[in-house]
């Protein structure tokens, strides 16, 4: 897996995730980059759709964050309470009973 240098603006970038903390911060960071518009790359969301992640996704618990939801959604999880708030222009958003 390549990792997004651009999310360790903090520390020096790792180059490999060996541990489930390791995991675990690398999916808090690349969530909130993505809260905020910042897409991770299609082989990015490839590796952390794979089943070596879903540990990792279970126990991150970043609740506030609708990607970190998603997440948990595709891999199969059970859904935990949305801590976060919904920015008016989404809640009011007339597509959203589509999405």
């Amino acid at each position: 897996m390549e990792i997004d240098g651009s999310l360790y603006p903090d520390q020096d970038p790792p180059t490999e995730l060996r541990t489930l903390g390791d995991r675990i911060d690398y999916l808090h960071r690349m969530c909130a980059a993505w809260d905020f518009g910042i897409l991770p790359d299609a082989a990015t969301i490839g590796d952390v759709r794979g089943p070596g992640w879903r540990d990792a996704v279970d126990r991150c618990r970043f609740l506030t964050s609708p990607s970190y939801h998603l997440l948990r959604e595709w891999h199969g999880l059970e859904r935990l309470a949305f801590l976060g708030s919904i920015p008016s222009r989404i809640s009011s958003d007339p597509s959203l009973e589509f999405v």
